[in-house]
């Protein structure tokens, strides 16, 4: 079993068979915590709710891959409910789109998340989620100009592969989704931004209560960084529904998606 006993100035994790020891003084905590509200912000404005940011950010900061996955699931269940509501309420949202995909995806992802892989093999599925996400950043994709949404048996398989990916990697899966709704043409820009951010949701929410079946404890860590994700989720998701300009933003979370994948997959 893990505990997790939060000092002024120290993150002890204990387990069964290690202790993990990571300093975090005041000035760490401070720039993490805006870095997370601006990370919130920026996938918020465009319908995702940042996990593989945070993924990005708390490995540059130094913070433990055990507790990094479970704080960006909570972190994401925050931002993702917020976007939810601004993109439904923008009537963005299609329910007869988003069931087929959340289906089967809902269990996948509280198997994935149940699953605890070693902490080199996380390391490992977590850069190569960054760079795919990278590589998806990297490429500005316009509205297709006809859509053709998917059979529901293709739904519901693609689906259940995205949840298991999302829990076992820490994700709410829209980083994978998003882009495999456009790049088929099963959906508009902004609608795929209304699926997926409902389909984060429920991923995350499954993710967490499988990894917390396993684990029974959830990092102190997400409820401190609680805050910023919600100021900055609230403030990108209401500019996104006015079509904020995301090229630019796009590309220097890319740059720093990749930086952050490299360095998990080749340093050991």
């Amino acid at each position: 079993m893990e505990r997790i006993i939060p000092c002024c100035d120290l993150l002890l994790i204990r387990h069964s068979s290690f202790v993990i020891r990571h300093s975090v003084d005041t000035t760490q905590l401070i720039l993490l915590f805006l870095a997370i509200g601006l990370i919130a912000f920026l996938y918020s404005s465009v319908g995702h709710a940042g996990a593989s940011g945070y993924i990005a950010t708390m490995t540059l900061f130094g913070i433990a891959p055990t507790v990094i996955r479970p704080t960006a699931l909570v972190l994401n269940i925050l931002v993702a409910s917020i976007g939810t509501f601004q993109f439904w309420r923008a009537g963005h949202f299609s329910w007869k789109l988003f069931w087929p995909f959340a289906l089967l995806s809902i269990p996948a992802a509280y198997l994935g998340g149940y699953l605890q892989p070693s902490v080199s093999i996380l390391k490992i599925l977590i850069g190569v989620v960054l760079l795919l996400s990278a590589a998806r950043l990297m490429v500005h994709r316009s509205d297709p100009p006809q859509t053709f949404p998917p059979s529901p048996p293709v739904a519901v398989s693609v689906g259940a592969g995205l949840g298991f990916l999302a829990g076992l990697t820490g994700t709410g899966g829209g980083i994978f989704l998003t882009p495999v709704l456009l790049f088929f043409r099963w959906a508009h820009i902004r609608q795929a931004a209304a699926v997926s951010a409902l389909f984060i949701w429920v991923n995350s929410i499954a993710g967490l209560v499988g990894y917390f079946t396993k684990v029974r404890t959830i990092p102190s860590l997400g409820l401190i960084l609680a805050a910023a994700a919600i100021i900055g989720g609230i403030i990108g998701s209401h500019l996104g529904s006015r079509r904020f300009a995301v090229r630019v933003i796009s590309l220097c979370l890319a740059t720093v998606l990749l930086i952050a994948g490299i360095k998990l997959i080749f340093t050991r």
